[in-house]
């Protein structure tokens, strides 16, 4: 395993990351909501990446594992600026952002800001607009005028414990929203979604699937597969997923 770093940014953030030399394109792998760099399809992905001698950054957002800050003053947009910051500090070339869940609304609008770095894409149960669609619409009239009155709710989840999202959290997603408008993928995108995933329904998958625009989009549905999507099976699509992108074959994995 390579050596935890952190990286200082400009606007007081460190950032917990490692990093793992090889050819690129580069992989970044973009964590969920809640979630980490220390996760399993994180740290699998960095041995096969590893093993295939194959560039590999893993990092947390502020607020989340090693890193500096309090997850609650978090949002959106400020862990999309800690993607672009640390993507541009520490990468060079083409890159392949394979985000899991929230990481993969941090993909889309990685691949939106710099498009022209983009070999490909991989989303894990992306969850894009989710702060809209999934938590204010979903939000009781109650918790909405708890939301204004208090500035925070406390919310429930099927895959870890309760925290808490700030009205700046809503607010601020809806200034990153992908599914509003066009959202162009001029590179190969390969979505990831379990049919029994209760955290991010099909019809999310599906949704994207059909209001992106790109030429080489594949949606794979598995069915069985949770919001986790880490079990042998899932992992070994991952890593398909990966290589289909990059354009490295089975071939070239000893250069």
């Amino acid at each position: 395993m390579s050596k935890c770093q952190v990286f200082n940014t400009e606007y007081g953030h460190q950032l917990a990351y490692h990093k793992t030399e090889g050819r690129g394109p580069t992989v970044i792998f973009l964590a969920g909501l809640m979630s980490d760099m220390e996760g399993t399809k994180a740290l699998h992905l960095e041995t096969w990446c590893r093993e295939n001698n194959q560039a590999f950054l893993r990092f947390d957002y502020s607020g989340h594992g090693q890193s500096s800050g309090r997850f609650e003053d978090g949002c959106i947009g400020d862990w999309q600026r800690d993607t672009l910051a640390i993507v541009d500090a520490l990468t060079e070339g083409p890159i392949v952002p394979v985000g899991s869940s929230m990481g993969g609304w941090q993909a889309l609008l990685l691949g939106r800001n710099r498009p022209k770095r983009m070999q490909g894409l991989v989303t894990i149960a992306a969850a894009p607009d989710f702060s809209e669609d999934s938590y204010w619409a979903n939000f009781s009239e109650h918790e909405k005028t708890q939301l204004v009155l208090e500035g925070q709710v406390r919310v429930e989840s099927d895959y870890a414990e309760p925290y808490i999202i700030s009205e700046r959290f809503i607010e601020d997603g809806r200034h990153h929203l992908v599914l509003r408008s066009p959202l162009v993928l001029s590179f190969p995108v390969r979505c990831l979604q379990g049919s029994a995933d209760t955290a991010v329904e099909v019809h999310t998958a599906l949704r994207l699937f059909h209001h992106a625009s790109c030429h080489d989009f594949r949606l794979t549905l598995v069915k069985g597969a949770d919001h986790r999507f880490s079990d042998e099976y899932c992992l070994k699509l991952i890593e398909e997923a990966v290589q289909d992108v990059s354009g490295t074959g089975s071939d070239d994995v000893s250069d």
